[in-house]
Parts: structure tokens; C-alpha cells; sequence
């Protein structure tokens, strides 16, 4: 039989490369998606189709790939005639999200338990340690990276992974909350205080008193963002109902 003609019927083991416009979309979605969350791009804020194109050196195909991607995320508006912003953050979104997030952090902090070793306390630790440290410093933008970076260890240590990637696709309105919500005095201190209390119920093996000490956390830092809700400057309505 023909190698050709078996080669042909063998399916296909491998993904094509992305082509350099899709790679480009993603770069473009990426970058913008992040500034979004960081609030480098405030909510509200205009969006020219152009100017990205001059500052990504792309045509209008990878900016509207990208932007397209956005407003399914509800994280850019665009409105026929009138143009493309930046979408003010929503309250029922960000809800839903942390809803979320505090069942897969429940559950990644309870299986924690059963796999925590003395090396990961101790990464956790050091974690802890460089917050108070970007605490000292007054760098409060540096804050919720190593933030998060505690929370993706805990799920690493859970040998859930992929518990952070998922939490990470439904709370970008909660991290814009969380980004308005740094500056609050006392309140990243007292969030670096419930991470040492999560630590200290890993060290202990104890998956009731962590499971408590990571609902405490998640449910404390919500109460903070959400008394932000009355800057009118960066929310949506509430929805009715």
C-alpha cells in the first residue's frame, strides 16, 4: 500500500502552529485584559480600535479578535455608534465570581491538608514574609501579585493545579474590586494576618480550622470591596432584583 495514501488517512497528532495574526490577537487580549484588571485602564475609559492598531503595529483583524474576546468576558463595552470602553465593573459579576471562587478555594485548601509538606509551609511562609515586606515598602501595587501567588501555591499544593487557572477566568471584575480595595487603610495587613492563619492551620493538618480560616479570608475581603460598591465613578447599577 502507498505510504502517501496512509499518511494521508492518519489523523492529525499535533495542533497547527498559531498563525503570527493569532498570536498577535493573543498578545493584544493579554495585554489589555491585565491592564484592565489593574485598573491601568480605568472602567469607563475609551478604546481606539486605531490607536491600538499604531501602538501593536497590527491591522484592525487582531485588535477586534482581541477586543471581541473582552466583551465576552464583560470587561469592554462597545456600543454601536457611540464607540468602545472599558466596562464599569459589575457588582453581580464580581459576586458571582467570588461565589465561585470560595467553593474552589474551599475545596483546594481541604486537600491542601492531606498533601502539605514542611517544604510548602515554608514557601507559604516566605510568601508571607515578602507581604509584609511590599507592606513596609508602602508598594501596595506589588501586593496582589504575591497574593495571588499564594493562592496558586495552595492549589498547586492541593494537586489541583488547574483549580487557579479556572478561579482566574471568572474574577476579573472581583480583581478590579480587589485593586480599589488595596489602598483601604489597614485592610492588606489585615488580609496578610489571614494568610498566616491559613498557614497555620496547614501546618497543624487540620482541615476544619483551615477550611474556617480560608472562608474568614475570602468572605472578610468581599465585605471590604463590596462597601466600594457607591463610587458611581466605577460601577455599573445594580441589576434589579
Amino acid at each position: 500500500m502507498n505510504s502517501n495514501a496512509n499518511a494521508q488517512r492518519l489523523p492529525r497528532l499535533l495542533p497547527d502552529r498559531p498563525t503570527q495574526k493569532a498570536q498577535k490577537a493573543e498578545q493584544i487580549y493579554e495585554t489589555l485584559r491585565q491592564d484592565i484588571v489593574r485598573l491601568a485602564m480605568v472602567p469607563g475609559a475609551v478604546i481606539s480600535e486605531k490607536e491600538l492598531c499604531l501602538k501593536f503595529g497590527v491591522s484592525r483583524t487582531p485588535v477586534r479578535e482581541a477586543l471581541k474576546r473582552l466583551v465576552d468576558e464583560d470587561l469592554v463595552d462597545v456600543f454601536p455608534h457611540s464607540g468602545t470602553y472599558v466596562s464599569k465593573i459589575s457588582f453581580e459579576v464580581a459576586e458571582e465570581g467570588f461565589v465561585i471562587r470560595r467553593a474552589l478555594e474551599i475545596e483546594s485548601i481541604r486537600r491542601a491538608v492531606r498533601h502539605v509538606t514542611d517544604a510548602d509551609i515554608a514557601g507559604l511562609d516566605a510568601l508571607i514574609a515578602e507581604m509584609r515586606a511590599i507592606l513596609d515598602r508602602g508598594a501596595l501595587g506589588d501586593y496582589l501579585e504575591v497574593d495571588d501567588a499564594f493562592h496558586s501555591a495552595i492549589a498547586t499544593i492541593s494537586r489541583y493545579p488547574r483549580i487557579g487557572k479556572f478561579i482566574n477566568l471568572v474574577k476579573a471584575h472581583l480583581d478590579r474590586m480587589r485593586q480599589l480595595s488595596a489602598p483601604v487603610p489597614g485592610h492588606l495587613a489585615e488580609v496578610t494576618e489571614q494568610h498566616a492563619a491559613i498557614v497555620r492551620a496547614l501546618a497543624r493538618r487540620n482541615a476544619d480550622q483551615a477550611e474556617l480560616a480560608m472562608k474568614i479570608h475570602l468572605e472578610a475581603s468581599f465585605a471590604v470591596m463590596s462597601a466600594l460598591y457607591e463610587d458611581g465613578r466605577y460601577f455599573k447599577p445594580r441589576e434589579a432584583g
